[in-house]
């Protein structure tokens, strides 16, 4: 078998084996298969696609170029979720603990953001002290005993998808459904649980900009998850605004912990309560609508919130961030912008205001910039809501005052303010399982 013969194959659509994909991603992840000629067989797929078989011989065989994380030992069905990324996303600081207060051990491996604001292994970084960089052995050890771990991806969890999504990025291939729900899929799959849910998201904040590319992404994911042998289900929500009201890695911690207290904005906390109760209808708790009422039951009652403050110590956190956010790091600079005529907020391009958010130094422009925990954007305002002439839309947050103008400047195109009343728009567009 030669890799020129796949890649010739494919440039002339043909369906490649199981075999044959396996023998690229080895051959690649081993340096066996150069660069130019990965390249090549990416733009073949990229232009000729994968049907949904080849797609999970794709993922397969990236889940199984590393390590594969075994939580047989503990008990009971364990849960993850993915998102796939959007700007004010700080859903798996609420979802984690209300699943796992109800009796759910939910074993999550994030990753760090780049672009718009941090991952969320950035914004639990945030709390002083806590430790993202958990061994193998203790990840497990959480999830055993209290039902709850959160942690970086392990240096050798699917290194073909970490290899190959830099050729990708580095040759114009990223852009391809297979490929995309491959790197994603992969990942999820080695983290080792028996359920996945899904958050796809649409709209000018997330990768996927329409609902027709979002439903084809997920049912694409959900086919891979069912087909290795998991319970996978995909919601598909709106990011055509930010979710919730605050953009920023210790912004967005306090905004999570407020949500578990029973505040924060009422966006934030209908998804975080629908996928949640996803997450535990899939691991058999009971109907959908039973499980919502187990999601609000453990906020009303703060469970969810004590659940939160105990992975916060198990993880060496500053426990008492819980209880008081102000022990967050919080930016020395603000700036405030303030409506310059009356009207009613028609429009908030999310992905501007992630880019915003990034020049204050919420994000990251290259990998190893280094993030500023404080920084980020407060909106004041959010869609539909009425606004009078000099009252604030919205509060920028940095430690470099010198960031602010720039940032400014994106924030005024990213917000648009309509004379009549503006309608309301749903959060979850649709569900595929």
């Amino acid at each position: 078998m030669f890799a020129l013969d796949l890649i010739i194959k494919k440039r002339n659509g043909g369906k490649l084996s199981k075999e044959e994909i396996r023998y690229f991603v080895n051959g690649y992840t081993t340096g066996q298969i150069p660069d130019y000629q990965a390249s090549a067989f990416l733009m073949a797929v990229y232009f000729n696609g994968m049907d949904t078989e080849e797609t999970l011989w794709l993922t397969e065989a990236m889940l199984h170029s590393g390590d594969v994380v075994d939580l047989s030992c503990i008990p009971g069905i364990k849960v993850d979720k993915h998102s796939t990324g959007g700007v004010g996303d700080k859903t798996t600081l609420v979802i984690a603990p209300i699943v796992a207060s109800c009796g759910v051990p939910v074993a999550k491996m994030s990753g760090r953001g780049l672009g718009h604001t941090g991952g969320t292994i950035d914004k639990l970084e945030s709390i002083p002290g806590f430790r993202t960089g958990l061994s193998s052995e203790e990840f497990v050890k959480n999830v055993k005993e209290i039902g709850i771990a959160v942690t970086g991806q392990t240096g050798n969890l699917a290194p073909a998808d970490k290899k190959l999504y830099a050729l990708r990025d580095a040759t114009g291939t990223v852009e391809n459904l297979s490929l995309i729900a491959a790197s994603i899929m992969s990942k999820k799959l080695a983290s080792g649980s028996d359920v996945i849910v899904l958050d796809v998201k649409t709209g000018s904040g997330a990768f996927m900009k329409t609902i027709d590319e979002a439903e084809k992404l997920a049912r694409l994911m959900v086919d891979i998850g069912k087909g290795a042998g998991k319970r996978t289900v995909a919601l598909i929500t709106d990011m055509d605004r930010p979710l919730g009201n605050k953009i920023g890695n210790a912004l967005e911690v306090s905004e999570a912990v407020d949500i578990l207290n029973g505040r924060g904005p009422a966006d934030l906390r209908e998804v975080c309560v629908e996928l949640a109760a996803n997450m535990l209808f899939a691991a058999g708790k009971g109907d959908i609508e039973f499980c919502r009422s187990l999601a609000v039951e453990s906020i009303e009652k703060g469970t969810a919130i004590k659940k939160l403050k105990e992975m916060v110590e198990r993880q060496d956190g500053d426990p008492g961030v819980v209880d008081d956010t102000s022990k967050l790091p919080s930016a020395p600079f603000r700036a405030e912008w303030k409506a310059e005529e009356p009207g009613y907020i028609e429009k908030m391009h999310a992905e501007k205001l992630g880019m915003a958010s990034m020049l204050l130094g919420a994000g990251r422009k290259h990998k190893d910039d280094v993030i500023d925990p404080s920084a980020g954007i407060e909106l004041v305002k959010k869609p539909s809501d009425k606004v009078e002439a000099g009252e604030t839309i919205a509060v920028l947050h940095t430690s470099d005052e010198n960031r602010i103008p720039e940032a400014l400047g994106v924030l005024k195109t990213a917000i648009g303010i309509s004379p009549d009343p503006v309608p309301g728009k749903p959060l979850i567009l649709g569900k595929v399982h």
